[in-house]
């Protein structure tokens, strides 16, 4: 069995994969040409087109992240491979922190205290009770499911989103159209965990972000497709003609890195981190490989995910 590795941190992945199957040959794609062709199986995150056109006998393609976005639309992947993804391996955890933070940011007036802290301004904000201030998950797959849970436990209101429709306790669940104008005219802060499909593409336009309530927060750790970035500068204005949204804390982007002269940068009620709301633990993540891959080699059924849905 051979195993090419496409990863940043391939090395480790190439270590703890060949001493999960030491009978196998484990290689990084850093390997030469010739020796990285006829693999068996790929493990990837962001695989360059090269490395899927070069494979002629693969038996399975495992995406090494629970986006696989990007590896539906690189040239060479093949039509006829089966293909799995990580299902939370304990990303779900560091998700749900960064969510925790991003709500509490807003609820506490943390962006407020900022502002005031310029201008050397003593004033304590008014907290209101944790039942007043809903949240709305979009995006009820694995790690939403837990990022809207951890939420519930830590004292809010959560209300839940997703495509079609799911139960979940402790979480008022909605779905369809219908379902997400209902959610955005009822809640503080919306939190967006959606794949990047087309149908997710912009599902906060300029429409949705106006049904949100004026002062409501956005928080995104999911997809960079998911908001449409100038109508959401449009619906935070500026300081002389504020916007109805209050503010953001946005870890993707339609382009990443985002480019140094993006107006998002220099926003002041805009909050930016480099894509590191949820980095895959690579203990937990071996775990769920290896289990894939031995699933793989004894024929056994695995949950693949479906390319026309892009989940």
């Amino acid at each position: 069995m051979k195993i090419v590795v496409h990863i940043d941190e391939a090395t480790q992945w190439q270590q703890a994969l060949a001493k999960a199957f030491p009978k196998a040959r484990v290689i990084t794609s850093d390997a030469p040409a010739e020796e990285r062709q006829n693999a068996d199986y790929l493990a990837v995150w962001k695989a360059p087109a090269h490395l899927l056109e070069e494979q002629t006998q693969l038996k399975g393609i495992v995406n090494l992240g629970a986006g696989v976005d990007y590896l539906l639309k690189t040239p060479g992947l093949p039509s006829d491979v089966p293909i799995v993804k990580l299902r939370d391996a304990g990303m779900g955890e560091l998700m749900a922190d960064y969510v925790l933070y991003g709500v509490l940011h807003f609820y506490r007036s943390m962006d407020r205290y900022t502002v005031q802290q310029q201008s050397a301004t003593w004033q304590p904000q008014s907290v209101v009770e944790k039942s007043q201030w809903p949240v709305g998950v979009l995006g009820l797959g694995a790690i939403g499911r837990f990022v809207a849970s951890e939420l519930s436990q830590a004292g809010f209101p959560v209300l839940g989103w997703s495509r079609s429709a799911k139960q979940l306790d402790g979480v008022h669940c909605f779905n369809g159209e219908e379902g997400l104008r209902e959610l955005l005219g009822q809640i503080q802060t919306v939190v967006t965990i959606l794949p990047d499909t087309p149908a997710t593409r912009h599902v906060l336009n300029a429409q949705r972000l106006a049904q949100l309530p004026e002062g409501a927060s956005i928080i995104n750790p999911g997809r960079g497709s998911l908001i449409d970035q100038s109508a959401l500068l449009e619906a935070l204005g500026n300081e002389q003609r504020p916007g109805h949204i209050r503010g953001a804390l946005l870890d993707v982007f339609e382009e990443e890195p985002l480019s140094a002269d993006h107006p998002l940068w220099h926003h002041p009620r805009v909050f930016i981190t480099p894509h590191m709301a949820a980095p895959t633990p690579l203990n937990d993540a071996i775990d769920q490989v290896v289990a894939y891959l031995q699933a793989f080699e004894a024929g056994e059924a695995v949950t693949t995910i479906d390319p026309k849905a892009g989940y």
